[in-house]
């Protein structure tokens, strides 16, 4: 890992890609652009080592904490280093903001793979997303932006219901959590005044509790150009951890269209979107609908099992980027993607609960599949973590059913909101 004063020579490749990295998305951005012979630069923050140990990263840089040290870095880095006409590309919510938000200043040194602000503010903040997708008709789970805690009191909302931030701007237990479950109105109120202790209240949303886990989610997911989507893939998130409120899938397989296609086609012509975008649903049984729960304006935690369906999205947004055709294209279904550590503890405790069964867990990883980090031809990254996620899977398991403080339900049900 190397600091910007450290002097490099120009990469070979005139034009390569600056990617701002974060664990499995970050790598999955870095190995497919490599692979095809690009020059990938990647910043990843204190502690991240999976992309920057891809064979594939030419030159990792810390990325600095602070937004304003981070628009320096990227425009120091081309300016150094003559980067200019570099795609860039982001695998976090707030490297996707910065970019949006900076998009013109950055433009003068880069192809900047994420939308302007006006267009990124719609999937940041799940206030506008809710906002926009009610406009045009979308199906989304009931939502209210209490503006104080008596409102919250008198709330008429269903129960169970969640908590969630607007958006993840600063870290701690809540927006970590991304959602918090309240199963009557005295707990509601309990939560409300601890998440208004973490964030601002007006970034508080309260929504209801769409029944399931990860085999009632799904999503559509795409690249765009001007909010037409010229490659696509339908997935179900089947397996998340944990099992009820998962944090990130951990098992995913792809599908043949699906209804909630043609929503989510329409909530990104809407936006006019252009670049990579994940839009998440759950399937309401009681109603039977699917409702939207967010828009993720950058790569998504599993894009690499698109590469083994006939999408290879990193490399399509770069040649979008330098104005080369992109073809249309829909990804295959029936291939599937594992991330080992997190899928042997969700699939632990469905077998305890009765909801699976070894042969059928068994059954459910025949190939083709794709695992989440491991790869012949660039095994250190998944190496590299081995202890941990050792370490990691064990408390997992003997953690497994175990009642925790908050019922987090990071990626449950989310409207479309205001900004970052």
């Amino acid at each position: 890992m190397t600091t910007l004063e450290a002097a490099d020579p120009v990469a070979t490749r005139p034009e390569g890609a600056v990617v701002i990295a974060e664990h499995i998305r970050g790598l999955g951005l870095v190995r497919s652009l490599g692979r095809r012979g690009i020059p990938v630069w990647t910043f990843t923050e204190d502690g991240d080592l999976m992309a920057s140990a891809s064979r594939y990263s030419r030159r990792s840089l810390w990325w600095p904490a602070e937004p304003a040290a981070q628009l320096d870095g990227l425009i120091e880095l081309a300016t150094r280093h003559g980067l200019d006409g570099w795609a860039l590309l982001s695998a976090t919510d707030e490297g996707s903001a910065l970019c949006a938000r900076h998009h013109a200043e950055l433009s003068r040194h880069y192809r900047v793979t994420i939308p302007p602000w006006d267009v990124v503010r719609f999937a940041y903040d799940k206030r506008l997303t809710h906002q926009l997708a009610t406009s045009i008709g979308l199906d989304c789970p009931r939502t209210f932006f209490p503006r104080d805690r008596d409102e919250v009191a008198q709330l008429d909302c269903p129960f169970p219901a969640v908590l969630k931030p607007a958006f993840k701007k600063e870290v701690n237990r809540f927006t970590h959590d991304k959602a918090w479950k309240a199963d009557d109105r005295r707990t509601l109120v309990a939560l409300y005044d601890e998440a208004c202790a973490l964030v601002d209240p007006e970034v508080v949303m309260i929504q209801e509790l769409i029944p399931g886990g990860g085999e009632k989610q799904f999503s559509f997911a795409a690249l765009c150009k001007e909010g037409r989507c010229l490659a696509s893939v339908t997935a179900r998130r089947t397996r998340q951890y944990p099992v009820d409120f998962g944090h990130s899938s951990c098992f995913v397989e792809t599908l043949d269209p699906q209804p909630f296609e043609e929503p989510a086609r329409r909530l990104l012509a809407a936006m006019r979107y252009t670049g990579l975008a994940e839009v998440e649903f759950k399937y309401d049984e009681g109603e039977r609908r699917f409702k939207l729960l967010e828009v993720n304006p950058r790569a998504w935690t599993w894009h690499a099992l698109c590469l083994r369906a006939g999408v290879d999205f990193p490399y399509l947004l770069w040649q979008l980027a330098h104005g080369e055709a992109v073809p249309e294209i829909r990804g295959q279904a029936g291939i599937r993607w594992l991330r080992v550590s997190t899928d042997l503890a969700a699939a632990w405790t469905e077998v305890r609960r009765g909801r699976l069964s070894l042969t059928g867990y068994a059954a459910s990883l025949r190939s083709p599949i794709v695992l989440s980090t491991f790869a012949l031809d660039d095994p250190l990254p998944s190496m590299l973590g081995l202890p941990r996620r050792a370490r990691s899977l064990l408390k997992r398991l003997l953690a497994s059913g175990q009642p925790r403080r908050h019922d987090a339900l990071p990626g449950t049900a989310v409207t479309p909101g205001a900004a970052q």
